[in-house]
């Protein structure tokens, strides 16, 4: 039992040396519980001014240790807390010794040789806040959330290369300051190694992917979908399949290998579905098996139900969705928005077909994201059994106390990934009730108003471009 040292004789609180900060009660139990996080407004008034990286010493108002950090002087996250024990120094032994066994969790817990895309450090979970390495076959790339690593990268760095000999390390820096201002970075940085190619070859389980490590945002390939991507493989035989927001078509590729019966995907950009068709060529597939829609996914949705076209499954995996500034200032609302793609999705589902939805929610909570589908089915005048549930796979760690982590979306500035939500939900066989008059025409105008003005929707469009293929940069 830790004993608590008592306030001095005249009733104040210790005195805080250089480089110490008092953490106010709750906060303080927050650090002790596993949250590795200070926020800027949590250090209240007091003036700070020492240079990003340098290690900050966590008191609680007795002047009890908490933890030991290091600054981030221009981050909303003005801390991110490395240590609990005060004789253990942030310095490059505790990176190596982190880094070595990180990678060692993966070799138990994976097949890395069916497995070429893997998460090796999830940052705060393997106890490297802001940091996290990808590897894709006999490369790596590493992403930075924060300045504050910066002095001791070159330890990371090593560190990588001691333990696995990649034949190159390439960085990404994902951090902005307070004023929105993020590095500029034309593609990823070769830190280490040899120069890839643009474009290599990785296995996950018995399928081959082609991805694209110095792209300065996304390689082409997600691994903490790779859960979604086999629940679609379960459920694809002999169904016709819909993979809505597409990208490089891994979802269509697993439905294929499935056992699809037919296979359409959609996505706004025609480079995506070029490099879709090089994913299906790769896997061993004929690479014109899927139908190729270039087009907005509401707008195609409408048109399909304009033409009674219907499904046995569909897969949606929406991109973040745009601010209120690019939506003409309309107000986000999470559940209402889902819940709208998901009724014009239920539209194009067969009675009794499969719904896939994923949501890497940094905008809406799980619940909310269930309560949305919900929305969605009761709009579509139907409902929805949830029949399966993925989360992140086993590479991804999280920890408890620390919900941030479990909702780290996409190209976040601040840091962690969110937890992914994959359902799989059946559309129950349900005969909707009668609609009224006026019903049917607000559904009817809903649909058109989706459908109006797209002449792309019909296009099969091929693009063999070979540039880097970015969904993030492109929307």
């Amino acid at each position: 039992m830790t004993t608590r040292r008592p306030r001095n004789d005249t009733g104040h609180r210790p005195i805080v040396r250089r480089n110490t900060i008092r953490l106010a009660p709750d906060v303080a139990h927050r650090v002790r519980t596993g949250h590795p996080w200070v926020y800027r407004e949590a250090l209240g008034p007091r003036p700070l001014s020492p240079e990003a990286g340098t290690p900050i010493d966590l008191v609680d108002m007795d002047g009890e240790f908490v933890g030991r950090g290091l600054y981030d002087r221009d981050s909303t996250i003005a801390l991110r807390v490395f240590v609990r024990n005060p004789d253990v120094a942030i310095d490059g032994a505790l990176i190596r010794d982190r880094v070595r066994a990180a990678i060692a969790l993966r070799k138990r817990i994976l097949d890395l040789d069916a497995l070429q895309a893997v998460r090796l450090i999830n940052a705060e979970a393997d106890g490297l806040p802001g940091i996290v390495v990808d590897r894709y076959g006999a490369f790596l790339v590493v992403q930075l959330f924060t300045a504050a690593i910066m002095g001791l990268r070159d330890e990371l760095l090593d560190s990588l290369v001691a333990e696995l000999a990649p034949r190159a390390i390439y960085e990404q820096r994902r951090y902005k300051s307070l004023g929105g201002e993020s590095p500029m970075q034309p593609a990823a940085d070769l830190v280490r190694g040899e120069a890839a190619p643009i474009e290599i070859e990785v296995k996950e389980d018995d399928l081959t992917f082609v991805i694209d490590v110095t792209s300065p945002l996304s390689t082409g390939l997600f691994a903490d979908l790779r859960e979604g991507r086999r629940a679609v493989r379960q459920w694809a035989k002999g169904r016709r399949v819909l993979n809505l927001f597409s990208y490089t078509g891994a979802i269509s590729v697993y439905a294929k290998a499935g056992g699809a019966t037919e296979i359409c995907a959609v996505d706004v950009a025609a480079k995506a579905h070029a490099r879709a068709r090089r994913n299906f060529s790769a896997s061993g597939f004929d690479a014109e098996t899927p139908e190729h829609i270039v087009g907005d996914a509401l707008k195609v949705l409408a048109k399909f139900v304009e033409r009674k076209r219907v499904f046995d499954l569909v897969a949606i995996d929406p991109p973040a969705f745009a601010s209120a500034a690019a939506r003409g200032g309309k107000p986000w609302s999470s559940i209402r928005d889902y819940a709208e793609l998901v009724t014009a999705t239920l539209d194009v589902l067969a009675p009794g077909g499969v719904l896939i939805a994923a949501c890497s929610t940094h905008k809406m909570s799980a619940a909310e994201f269930e309560q949305a589908l919900a929305e969605g089915a009761m709009n579509a005048r139907t409902r929805l059994q949830i029949v399966d549930r993925r989360t992140l796979p086993p590479d991804f760690p999280t920890l408890p106390g620390f919900p941030e982590l479990r909702a780290w979306g996409r190209a976040r500035p601040i840091g962690q990934r969110l937890e992914r939500v994959d359902l799989v939900a059946r559309r129950l066989e349900l005969m909707p009730p009668e609609p009224t008059l006026e019903a049917a025409d607000e559904r009817g105008a809903r649909a058109g108003e989706r459908g109006q003005g797209d002449p792309r929707i019909d296009e099969v469009l091929v693009d063999e471009l070979h540039d880097p293929c970015d969904r993030e940069r492109e929307r």
